[in-house]
């Protein structure tokens, strides 16, 4: 799994994941909605023939100290 941070604000941020199944990530999202200080946890495949997901997180913390939480 290749991770790359698109975008990076405050409170949202927008992560490029490769080589991965959706199924993890949609493991992810479901561990970080769980947590009551995320607001928006959403992922999508960019394009079938690329194998490129891209995930956004909104949170009222750090989005990627979430992340890390979830995926533990």
């Amino acid at each position: 799994m290749n991770a790359q941070v698109i975008s990076s604000e405050p409170k949202e941020t927008t992560i490029s994941i490769t080589e991965t199944d959706i199924g993890v990530l949609y493991i992810i999202q479901h561990e970080l909605l769980k947590a009551s200080n995320v607001d928006f946890a959403g992922v999508i495949v960019k394009h079938p023939l690329t194998n490129e997901c891209w995930m956004r997180i909104n949170s009222s913390t750090k989005p990627l100290s979430e992340i890390k939480k979830s995926a533990d």
